[in-house]
């Protein structure tokens, strides 16, 4: 019954560890770099997960745990409406990248 007891006090440990994993979203500027990796964040295709990781890892978080484009409209004041930012019929996009320590 004690094993028992202390198996458990063990996973809720475990468990509740995992939950204070920090997470934090970067919200970037996906910029055309000719090599299709705007395209692959903005989609969420599998050929963005190296990107993502990468760009985790370059801030000291040890994972992706996802990434996908956003609407200027997602995000509060800090980018211009849709429109604002154009030129020659070229928007700026933005991609969200969720990193995990």
């Amino acid at each position: 019954m004690r094993s028992l007891l202390a198996l458990i006090s063990c996973a809720s440990i475990l468990a509740a560890s995992s939950a204070w994993a920090e997470t934090r979203v970067f919200i970037i500027g996906n910029q055309a770099d000719g090599h299709g990796v705007d395209q692959c964040l903005a989609k969420g295709d599998k050929c963005g997960a190296q990107v993502a990781r990468t760009y985790c890892q370059s801030r000291d978080f040890a994972q992706a745990s996802a990434y996908r484009r956003v609407d200027p409209d997602e995000i509060t004041g800090s980018v211009p409406k849709s429109g604002a930012n154009c030129s020659h019929g070229h928007c700026d996009e933005y991609v969200a990248i969720t990193c995990q320590r």
